[in-house]
């Protein structure tokens, strides 16, 4: 027997908030990436859904009696409080499998944010992308180069390691932060790190400089006597608080913008810098200096290259200005 529109609706209405949480707590830990889900994930779709649930209390709203109306409203209340289309589409998505995990486990059936899109972007993409040029990005990283014939602290061995990596190789702030001891690659005499990101795990060659760096480093942790077991974090804290313990993002891009503001480069016009800016600067500079599209998709890790596209665009748009080409002497 096909119910009318009316039972459905009524059914949809009587789903308990608790039951609709009850379920998508379940479609976190065994169906959102086949049940591989990182720990970050599982806490931003939380962290989305929270807020919808409060935006669905404060409006006298069911959330198992959402419609595409209601959430279109949502998408709305959340562009007036000055949302980025970019932030919109991160909670858009986690509303959608809140009601994924309601499908999924029987309470609806339908999902009323299923083709619900953001507000679309009125920015150029590639006005997001700040990058070290080459000239800044050798200013940065030589910053902690050492004299000859010294003992390099422990700190500046760590700091090396990670501003290099990011820089030349591209690696995430968050990626950084998850590698562990284990995740170290040896290949012969080339070493790489074993590199886990949203939806799969790439291992990103490092370059004998940075390898060099990465082993005087391992040394140097191993003499100070902390931990090198197969979990232990790659990037410790070395402040007196939480010494030993798993840097943190936070206390990663603190570490970047110190030393970004000690070279003068974090904050110019028309530009701010930030540790993101530097997987950006891995990918601009390799497309400058002849890498290809596909080996730069690659070592970024982009499911999509039309991602790393915007790279190309990024150096191409100054480099090769068609305006230059038509050879009119203004001076």
């Amino acid at each position: 027997m096909v119910e009318t529109t009316e039972q459905q609706t009524e059914a949809v209405v009587e789903i308990d908030c608790d039951e609709l949480i009850g379920v998508f707590t379940n479609f976190l830990q065994f169906d959102v990436a086949n049940g591989g889900a990182s720990g970050d994930t599982i806490v931003t779709y939380w962290t989305q859904v929270k807020q919808y649930l409060e935006w669905c209390r404060e409006s006298k709203l069911l959330p198992g009696a959402a419609t595409r109306e209601t959430i279109k409203i949502y998408r709305w209340w959340l562009l007036e409080r000055g949302y980025k289309p970019k932030t919109i589409a991160i909670k858009l998505t986690a509303v959608s499998r809140l009601y994924d995990a309601a499908m999924e486990y029987g309470l609806m059936g339908s999902n009323p944010a299923w083709g619900i899109k953001p507000p679309s972007e009125s920015i150029d993409p590639a006005a997001r992308i700040t990058y070290l040029e080459q000239e800044e990005a050798t200013t940065l990283l030589q910053s902690l180069a050492q004299p000859l014939g010294t003992s390099i602290p422990l700190k500046i061995l760590r700091d090396k390691l990670l501003l290099g990596v990011m820089t030349l190789e591209g690696i995430r702030t968050v990626e950084m932060h998850r590698l562990n001891i284990g995740d170290v690659v040896r290949q012969g005499g080339k070493v790489g790190l074993k590199v886990s990101s949203k939806r799969h795990t790439r291992v990103v060659p490092l370059t004998p400089q940075l390898g060099q760096i990465l082993e005087e480093y391992l040394t140097a942790l191993r003499g100070a006597g902390f931990d090198c077991m197969v979990d232990s974090p790659l990037s410790i804290n070395l402040s007196n608080y939480g010494r030993g313990e798993r840097l943190s993002r936070r206390g990663i891009r603190q570490m970047v913008d110190k030393y970004l503001q000690a070279t003068n480069l974090k904050y110019m016009e028309g530009r701010t810098l930030s540790a993101h800016s530097l997987r950006h600067t891995a990918g601009t500079l390799a497309l400058r200096n002849g890498a290809t599209l596909r080996q730069v998709q690659d070592l970024l890790g982009h499911a999509d290259p039309r991602t790393t596209a915007i790279y190309a665009h990024v150096g191409d748009r100054w480099e090769n200005n068609p305006a230059l080409k038509v050879g009119i002497d203004l001076l």
